[in-house]
């Protein structure tokens, strides 16, 4: 089985050979054991836990390149006259949170559903890829450690 020790995000000149389709906590990883969308295993294998990001590569021990791409995953698209006020109440929460024009999606949640239907929001169940705002800590994460740009390592 192949292992990927590095990220990179500089794929031109790789050779791309394969993509890995991950859903928004698969993304964040350090040591798992993959498989690829052709069914080729893998093992990522990372000094640090990590937050990667679509379209970065992992790079396999003999120079191939697995292309990261994001799933689609259950979501709830949040609409309200006041998005400031549902803003606030998902924030409290600590809810992963993607901000779009008019419209805030979250990971689907019957509890959290229920409670911004109860403060007047509208919701609606879709499958999109999930990509949150970064929030007060990081890129992408709100896991309070140090996230570095460089991803060749």
């Amino acid at each position: 089985m192949h292992i990927a020790q590095h990220i990179t995000s500089d794929l031109s000149g790789a050779e791309s050979v394969d993509t890995v389709t991950l859903d928004y906590d698969n993304r964040f990883v350090r040591r798992k054991k993959m498989t690829t969308d052709f069914g080729e295993a893998f093992l990522v294998e990372l000094a640090d836990t990590r937050s990667v990001n679509v379209g970065d590569g992992f790079v396999l021990d003999d120079g191939r390149v697995v292309t990261i791409l994001a799933a689609a995953e259950p979501l709830l698209s949040v609409t309200h006259d006041n998005p400031a006020l549902i803003a606030w109440h998902i924030g409290n929460r600590h809810t992963p949170c993607q901000i779009g024009a008019g419209t805030l999606l979250i990971r689907d949640d019957a509890v959290l559903k229920k409670m911004l239907e109860q403060l007047g929001a509208e919701t609606k169940t879709i499958h999109a890829p999930f990509f949150p705002e970064g929030g007060a800590y990081g890129h992408g994460r709100t896991h309070g450690h140090a996230s570095t740009d460089g991803h060749d390592q």
